[in-house]
């Protein structure tokens, strides 16, 4: 047998470490004797030592966060930046002082912008880190002795009870009643009972019995656990290690933004270039020349765009955060738009993660239990309406046997427990007084051996006298065969085989629809039991009992979950369950809700490679019984498809795969705080419908982005074309470098602000997603801005020829061109709303903030010709209010060429 320290090496990343040996496949006498320890004694403090040296503390590392210098160096490394930064350097070189400095102001404040935003970046190490700041209870040298969790190592023995979280990863020596959550871990709903008994080397995670691991809660029970993983070594830390190893993705967003900019640089450099050749070969001075490619450098690049996109980023991340979605980047509120597959957990998210009994079954019939949770709102009818009869009695036996205890709604206590108790109470049974009146005299507990719980009491008797009795509740299959008789529809009735075998027969009608099953069943006793005997006396009295009911016992979805599943099956969005719970369960789960219920369990993708994986990946709509690392290889064969994935999670073991996901979706109230580092985005109302908002936000966002993008890149394009021709016919430039700044900036940035929140159009939801490769700039859509630069191109040299041969001097000729190119911005933006749609619709109205928005411009405008004290920043002079009509009339040239470049179109797709 091979020790601990022979297996795994310390240090090294998740990848490069081995796996565990299989302890759970191993009694654990052999674990013991391959870590090393006898367990009645634990360790001493030399080998502790030796351990902590060997193995390092029991703690996750957290991750290196990258200096605040370095994210600020990263902000000037957009080809775009480069390229305004080189034009500053040249007008310096030039002589020119103004145009460097407004450029400088413009660098730092997008600088400035995105410095902040990445500063707000989360570390999921940090939430790791505070999780294991707890002590744990250890025998070592002989003696219990209490010791903070860091100092863990493997082959301790740590003594764990009810209520106590588990501090490092072990297999289980001892186990009385013991009984763990682990849904934070392996999606399991309900508590786990835990043994000693040794299971298949092959066993999924959530089928290890004899294991516990760091972070899960012992709901009940007591129980030694020989410690074999500490730190990194843990599940645990295994997320953590893959949480660090994580490339941060770029988004759709990002990507279409980048490409932009490479072509957008790539433009400015042959534009440049072509300026420069023609200044040169008319024989203009070099100087001249440099400051006509630094105004075509500004006019190539939209410098507002980096900081509209974040801002109309960050106002949809408000109101998203309005709508109970919290988003921690601004990216990731686009990156929802795009969605085409949504990974979701199942309790919690899908599930309120609060079990509810709904079917009973009982005198002959099956009853049906309204509410959801642990509200006692609701009642227990058939399908006809009747009420059970008998109710106080048939459910008295739930009240008392169980330790459960519901307060304002909330649940003390394990949940199955809960829901028993919480149909006992819909029944009429007042917990309080029941148990009060009749206190336990003794008890057999739970334990997985036994798979059920014995209560004794004294009751009352018909006869006004007391009744010892014995209540019980448990696995069907285990009570069932201790009972002789039942309630039948004519009364207590004898079990002959035929009525066995039609409760075999609801069980099984039950379980496949998901529900958990239990019994719960009595027997008056000749003598109150003996509070002293051991638990092997008491249980010889669970024998003869009659059968009140079989519960069926559910984790019930959330109502509006179906609803919400439909909006994204409609917006072309596929969902899939991705779950650590049992198949059956969760395909019940699935097909209720309207998933997929098709379902294939973890082990059963571990076999799978290639296409195969793909085909299954594809066709499966609920994953059940999977490992962190299950979820992780889902949601990558998901985006080797070319899908963009949300996956939502609550519990630790969703970490990693909202990490691996395009964007992470965490929930907030009942999330771990490792989910909710990990996740992009965090609901606060832990509701899957809250998504369906998001994903209608996110789309909505993306469109506006779009139409800015339309709205800015038509100004750049149209700058580009005046001043290449302009050179080209020997003419002077019409603008000036801080000109074509105050356009890009100050005139397009308050419209493209506004067209960022325009109303979503009514389809939004209706649509398929976009394909997340189609350019943000198409050739379609750039010729398009062509046609519109051309336009503004034509009117703005138009006025600037007129009025130079009209005998008007530099200053007046440059403004009109100045501010005809403004105009024509204004009236530019109602054609951006919509490529196809007709700007003369009530739509076009509908954007207050727009219009608002032009009336500013207008009014800054009107100063910057007009006040004394601007102009020489600008290079303008005072127009006449004729000279203003003339800008006006041909700025609405503009607008009548769209409008009649869309009825062309409308009319071919007719």
């Amino acid at each position: 047998m091979s020790t601990t320290e022979e297996r795994q090496e310390p240090g090294g990343t998740a990848g490069e470490r081995e796996r565990p040996p299989a302890w759970h496949a191993q009694p654990a006498e052999e674990v013991a004797e391959a870590l090393g320890v006898d367990v009645e004694r634990g360790l001493d403090d030399d080998d502790v030592a030796r351990r902590r040296e060997e193995h390092g503390p029991n703690v996750v590392q957290e991750a290196e966060e990258t200096p605040g210098w370095k994210l600020l160096l990263r902000q000037f490394a957009d080809p775009l930046v480069v390229i305004l930064a080189v034009a500053a350097v040249v007008a310096g070189l030039v002589g020119d002082i103004k145009d460097p400095i407004v450029i400088g102001v413009v660098l730092l404040l997008n600088a400035g912008i995105g410095f902040y935003q990445e500063r707000q970046a989360q570390a999921s190490m940090s939430a790791l880190q505070e999780m294991l700041t707890f002590t744990a209870r250890v025998r070592r040298g002989g003696q219990v002795a209490e010791v903070d969790g860091s100092e863990l190592v493997p082959g301790d023995v740590v003594l764990l009870r009810g209520g106590d979280r588990v501090p490092a990863d072990g297999r289980l020596v001892r186990a009385k009643g013991l009984q763990v959550e682990e849904s934070a871990l392996t999606g399991e709903s309900a508590a786990v009972d835990k043994t000693t008994d040794p299971v298949d080397a092959d066993a999924a995670l959530a089928e290890r019995t004899n294991r516990l691991y760091m972070n899960t809660t012992v709901s009940r029970g007591e129980a030694d656990l020989l410690v074999t993983e500490t730190g990194m070594r843990t599940e645990v830390g295994r997320i953590a290690e893959r949480l660090r190893e994580e490339d941060d993705d770029t988004t759709p967003l990002q990507e279409q933004l980048r490409s932009l900019t490479l072509r957008l640089a790539v433009v400015a450099g042959i534009a440049c270039a072509l300026v420069l050749a023609l200044g040169l070969l008319q024989g203009d001075g070099f100087g001249e020349v440099l400051l006509d490619a630094v105004a075509l450098a500004v006019a190539a690049v939209p410098e507002g765009l980096p900081a509209v996109v974040t801002v109309t980023l960050a106002v949809g991340m408000n109101q998203m955060a309005k709508r109970n979605a919290i988003v921690k980047r601004l990216v990731s509120v686009e990156t929802l738009g795009s969605t085409t597959v949504i990974c979701t957990d199942k309790t919690g998210t899908l599930t309120l993660n609060e079990m509810t009994a709904r079917e009973v079954v009982t005198h002959g019939r099956t009853w049906q239990v309204s509410g959801e949770g642990y509200s006692t709102d609701g009642e227990i009818t058939s399908e006809d309406g009747d009420e059970l009869p008998d109710a106080r009695d048939v459910f008295l036996p739930v009240v008392l046997c169980s330790d459960a205890r519901v307060e304002d709604g909330e649940l003390k206590g394990e949940p199955t427990e809960g829901a028993l108790l919480v149909v006992g109470l819909k029944a009429g049974v007042d917990a309080d007084e029941a148990r009060e009146r009749y206190p336990r005299v003794a008890e057999v507990p739970f334990d997985s051996s036994r798979k059920y719980m014995a209560t004794f009491h004294v009751l009352d008797g018909e006869d006004g006298g007391e009744e010892p009795v014995v209540l019980v509740k448990g696995a069907p299959d285990v009570v069932l065969p201790r009972c002789a008789t039942w309630w039948g529809e004519d009364g207590k009735e004898d079990l002959d085989d035929e009525r066995r075998d039609r409760v075999r027969e609801v069980v099984e009608e039950l379980s496949r629809g998901g529900r958990r099953v239990l019994a719960v069943a009595s027997r008056a006793m000749d003598s109150p039991a003996d509070g002293d005997a051991d638990e092997d006396a008491l249980a010889e009295h669970v024998r003869d009992l009659h059968l009140q009911a079989v519960v069926g016992i559910v984790d019930p979805a959330r109502p509006e979950a179906a609803d919400a599943i439909a909006t994204c099956r409609d917006a072309g969005i596929t969902v899939k369950m991705i779950t650590g719970d049992h198949k059956v369960t969760a395909a019940a789960i699935a097909d209720d809700l309207g998933i997929e219920p098709e379902a294939l369990e973890g082990r059963e993708l571990e076999d799978l490679e290639g296409d195969a994986l793909d085909d299954a990946v594809e066709r499966t709509g609920v994953f059940a019984r999977v490992s962190p690392d299950h979820k992780v290889r889902i949601v990558e064969a998901l985006r080797e498809r070319g899908e963009v994935v949300a996956m939502t999670g609550d519990g630790v073991n969703d970490a990693a795969a909202l990490k691996a996901s395009h964007i992470g979706v965490a929930m907030g109230r009942s999330g771990s705080d490792v989910a909710k580092e990990a996740g992009e985005v965090v609901l606060t109302d832990d509701n899957f419908a809250t998504i369906v908002g998001a994903v209608e936000r996110g789309r909505a966002i993306y469109d506006n982005i779009v139409k800015f993008v339309r709205f800015q890149l038509s100004t750049n394009i149209g700058a580009i074309l005046t001043i290449v021709v302009a050179r080209a016919a020997t003419l002077p430039t019409p603008f000036s470098p801080v000109q074509i700044l105050w356009v890009n900036l100050i005139m397009d940035g308050p419209p493209a602000l506004a067209l960022g929140v325009d109303p979503p159009d009514p389809d939004v939801m209706r649509r398929k997603p976009r394909d997340p490769e189609a350019s943000v700039l198409g050739t379609g859509r750039l010729l398009r801005l062509v046609w519109i630069g051309a336009v503004m191109a034509t009117g703005t040299l138009g006025v600037f020829v007129w009025a130079t041969l009209g005998g008007q001097d530099e200053a007046v000729a440059t403004t009109l061109a100045f501010t005809t190119f403004v105009l024509f911005q204004v009236v530019n933006a109602f054609n951006a709303r919509s490529e196809t749609a007709t700007a003369f619709r009530r739509h076009s109205l509908a954007n207050r903030r727009l219009l608002l928005a032009l009336a500013v411009v207008l009014v800054l405008q009107v100063l910057v010709v007009h006040v004394p004290l601007v102009q020489p920043v600008f290079d303008t002079t005072a127009l006449t209010l004729g000279q203003w009509a003339l800008c006006g009339a041909i700025a609405l040239t503009v607008l009548v060429a769209e409008e009649a470049r869309k009825a062309v179109e409308r009319a071919v797709r007719r």
